[in-house]
């Protein structure tokens, strides 16, 4: 396969540092969570500031659309989950959520669940049909866990990673992991589910600078993925193209073939770190 990528439309808008990003499923958003303690959502269309929210003067490392109920969750440094409506603003809830940092939250694609992950360790299950009470909480790392991903073959079961250098296969039901994946040489910033090919996988970037491919089943490590001369900060698996995009400190994007594991392309944008 050959990966052919080009710029269709560049959208260029100075704001505070980025810390995640988010789509809406329909409209043509995009929701920005930045250091300042702002949420922005920008229309890629008209290239124009939709909507801005100023939630707290700490950073906001993740927020996501729950678009089945307009709104927006997000989790920050100052530990408070906050969910607003961003069709009336409304703040509809705000509460402490951990003891340190929200590194990331994650929407359940059809249950009322939120996922949050944190530097206290721990993943919280939020369900806001019974005002946002906290119905499970899962522990086994020992480091801060960076990101949670939902299995989009199994919604009942999700995967985390963290500075323990571990990866950990949960399922909503249950306290303690079902699986532990092992075999980065640092902390593991990122994590996602790989549907692709008849088994199911998860791809995972790490501060060792490399990207690997596990079989969650048979706990192993299929591939590593080595281009990268700086820690590997974002990874995502194409939904329906047989790619694996990973991004980096080093400031470039690199697009791997999944069939091949080939590095097909390396991008650079002159983002900084990506």
């Amino acid at each position: 396969m050959s990966v052919s990528l080009k710029i269709e439309k560049e959208y260029v808008q100075n704001s505070e540092r980025v810390k995640s990003v988010d789509f809406h499923p329909s409209e043509p958003w995009i929701l920005a969570s930045l250091y300042s303690g702002t949420l922005c959502i920008w229309n890629y269309q008209s290239q124009t500031l939709e909507k801005s929210f100023k939630l707290t003067e700490s950073p906001v490392r993740s927020a996501k659309f729950i678009a089945r109920k307009q709104w927006i969750v997000a989790g920050g440094d100052d530990k408070f989950i906050r969910v607003y409506n961003y069709e009336t603003q409304e703040k509809i809830k705000e509460f402490e959520a951990h003891e340190d940092y929200i590194r990331c939250v994650a929407v359940h694609p059809t249950l009322p669940y939120v996922l949050s992950a944190s530097d206290d360790k721990l993943i919280k299950l939020w369900d806001w049909e019974k005002g946002w009470v906290c119905s499970q909480t899962f522990e086994g790392h020992s480091h801060y866990v960076m990101q949670v991903a939902f299995n989009p073959k199994d919604n009942l079961t999700f995967a985390t990673s963290s500075l323990d250098g571990t990866i950990k296969a949960w399922n909503l039901h249950s306290p303690t992991p079902n699986c532990t994946l092992e075999g980065h040489l640092n902390g593991v910033n990122c994590v996602d589910y790989f549907t692709g090919g008849d088994e199911p996988k998860l791809v995972t970037g790490s501060d060792d600078f490399t990207a690997k491919v596990w079989d969650y089943h048979g706990k192993t490590c299929l591939q590593t993925l080595e281009g990268h001369k700086h820690n590997v900060t974002s990874i995502c698996a194409h939904p329906e193209l047989p790619i694996i995009i990973t991004g980096s400190e080093d400031g470039t994007i690199c697009i791997w073939d999944t069939t091949t594991y080939r590095l097909e392309n390396t991008l650079n944008y002159d983002l900084g770190r990506v």
